[in-house]
């Protein structure tokens, strides 16, 4: 090949010796049946991926978690100082 510039070698394409020296992109799924959280199993596509969630969304599900151990907190609590009233009770002075 020769780009028109009439230099030996072609200043835009080289030698053709050159070109043989290009690297081969590697083909990073190449062999292998996961992409992406898709794969296949029995000549099907098995979608593997989580469902999708929203900001809104995630934001609910952790102020529940939140609640949720603050409740269970307040509940540990009341079961300790109840039993710290027993113990102070039983006390002899």
């Amino acid at each position: 090949m020769n780009c028109g510039c009439g230099q030996t070698p072609c200043k835009t394409y080289g030698n053709k010796k050159n070109n043989n020296n290009m690297k081969m992109m590697n083909n990073p799924f190449k062999g292998s049946d996961n992409v992406g959280g898709l794969y296949v199993e029995d000549g099907r596509l098995i979608n593997g991926r989580m469902d999708g969630e929203t900001g809104i969304a995630q934001a609910a599900r952790i102020k529940r978690a939140i609640k949720n151990d603050r409740k269970i907190n307040r509940i540990a609590e009341g079961i300790e100082l109840a039993d710290n009233k027993k113990n102070w009770r039983e006390l002899e002075f």
